[in-house]
């Protein structure tokens, strides 16, 4: 295991930084994995007009999600989301970033 990923795992353990969520890829069975959860907002250019947008992405590691897809459902707190467009890994390929819209 590489320093990174102790890191990481380190990172994904801390209480203050990562949660668990139910992670359900489509057609399978509910799974309880750690995710850091992000709610930045976003900035679109659309024409001439800049249009402000609430996003929710969630970071979550490969060795736990080995394939996210479209689609597939992530609870947070009862609340129910699901993946919308193309999971994109990091570098290390060690964690999936993926961005959310509610259920």
């Amino acid at each position: 295991m590489t320093a990174f990923a102790v890191a990481l795992d380190a990172l994904f353990a801390d209480a203050h930084l990562a949660r668990d969520v139910v992670y359900t890829a489509e057609g399978g069975a509910p799974a309880l994995v750690r995710a850091i959860l992000r709610r930045p907002d976003d900035v679109t250019n659309f024409g001439e007009a800049r249009v402000w947008s609430e996003t929710t992405r969630l970071d979550l590691r490969l060795a736990e999600v080995a394939n996210p897809r479209p689609g597939d459902r992530i609870e947070i707190d009862g609340e129910a989301f699901l993946i919308q467009g193309e999971p994109v890994r990091d570098r290390e390929r060690l964690v999936w970033t993926v961005d959310l819209r509610l259920a």
